[in-house]
């Protein structure tokens, strides 16, 4: 009997991720090896492994874990941690370099520079530095951004120079509630209006395979950048789309990055595409499960797959048009109710609604905070359709902050 594949998944303790992949895994047949920072409800051993402790993790995970065939991130904080193992177990892998450069929106920003890649005007400014010369050097509006964090959190749009003076101050208190080194620069760049999209896909030796593209209607135009609506396949004209999947390929590409998933964020600017971000990693929070491909497979099944050097089954695009609704946090407090679920349910469409934060819990909004409060799921027959049931399913909604 040939042996099943083995895979060693490494889990941040705080992810909307393990359970999907975990899932995904038994559906494929794997074996699976889980390396965590934390104590996961799995119903299975874990190895300790913390991306703090990079080397002694690393050392841990080679002695226990045994022989693998492939190593996979399931989000953010275990991506360096990944691609060390990887490396000295000589698997496919990203190196150690591009991806923390991934990870560092200054590093990505002067790579892309360096590259040519269509992206913002920026200038980095130092800790303890004013931001007024360099949002005055970009102009009006500009984006005064963290370099460290994700999910919009610490992103704020200013219209004139007292608001880039009071968004780099509100951003360095987030910075500091979030423990980041008090020496992290920040980010100002050229605000660019147009329609923002998305693009995940997977890598093959440098070369991107895309697996969605999601348009992002309502998209904010700012203080703060929440992302609500995505929705799948995108409607933009297909020569924007290849141009669009280019400019992410170019960026990939710059950043050293050569195998495994990619979620590139854009927009379409007057001067075409531009990019505002990228990840070495797919769409975050539970936003994969919007998406099935044909025959039935999820996102994180053709992560694997990928990990694993099998062909990418999902060049045609998920199977029907699809999206999620990331519901926000609307204000501070204590969460105390999600009403109206039933009748989100209810509408035509929708597939699923999943609230994330229990109950009792204290919440913030962006960019304070770095949570969303749920998700909502929907198919349809058109694009339209999708993003017509999920904002009937939200309006259906009444969240209780005390």
């Amino acid at each position: 009997m040939t042996a099943r594949p083995r895979v060693l998944l490494l889990v941040p303790a705080r992810t909307y991720r393990a359970a999907d992949f975990i899932l995904a895994a038994e559906r494929m047949g794997l074996d699976l090896v889980v390396a965590s920072d934390g104590a996961l409800p799995l119903g299975r051993t874990v190895i300790p492994a913390r991306s703090a402790d990079l080397d002694a993790s690393a050392r841990r995970i080679l002695a226990l874990a045994g022989a693998v065939d492939a190593v996979v991130a399931a989000d953010t904080p275990m991506l360096v941690l990944a691609a060390t193992v990887a490396a000295k177990l000589g698997l496919p892998h990203n190196p150690v370099g591009a991806v923390r450069a991934a990870l560092d929106k200054a590093a990505q920003r002067q790579r892309w520079a360096a590259a040519g890649v269509p992206q913002p005007s920026f200038r980095l400014v130092p800790a303890g530095d004013c931001v007024r010369q360099a949002a005055a050097a970009v102009g009006f509006p500009c984006v005064v951004k963290a370099v460290s964090l994700s999910a919009s959190q610490g992103v704020l749009r200013a219209d004139d120079p007292a608001a880039a003076v009071e968004a780099a101050r509100r951003i360095r208190q987030v910075l500091d509630e979030a423990e980041r080194p008090a020496s992290e620069p920040l980010l100002v760049e050229e605000y660019l209006p147009g329609p923002e999209l998305s693009i995940d896909g997977v890598l093959t030796a440098g070369d991107l395979t895309v697996t969605a593209v999601f348009d992002k209607p309502g998209t904010p135009d700012g203080p703060t950048f929440e992302e609500t609506l995505l929705v799948t396949p995108s409607r933009l004209a297909a020569g924007t789309l290849a141009a669009a999947v280019r400019v992410a390929a170019d960026a990939a590409r710059a950043l050293g990055l050569v195998t495994g998933p990619v979620h590139a964020e854009l927009r379409i600017c007057d001067r075409g595409p531009a990019m505002l971000e990228l990840a070495p990693r797919s769409i975050g929070g539970l936003c994969s499960r919007a998406l099935r491909f044909p025959g039935g497979a999820s996102l994180e099944e053709i992560v694997l797959a990928n990990a694993l050097g099998r062909p990418v089954p999902a060049a045609a695009g998920p199977a029907r048009p699809s999206g999620v609704f990331m519901l926000p946090v609307p204000r501070p407090g204590i969460l105390r109710a999600v009403e109206g679920r039933d009748g989100a349910l209810a509408v035509p469409g929708v597939t699923g609604l999943t609230i994330t934060i229990p109950l009792g819990q204290r919440v913030r909004p962006l960019p304070d905070g770095d949570r969303y409060l749920g998700f909502v799921f929907a198919e349809a027959d058109t694009p339209a359709g999708v993003e017509h049931a999920l904002t009937a399913a939200v309006a259906r909604l009444r969240v209780v902050i005390q």
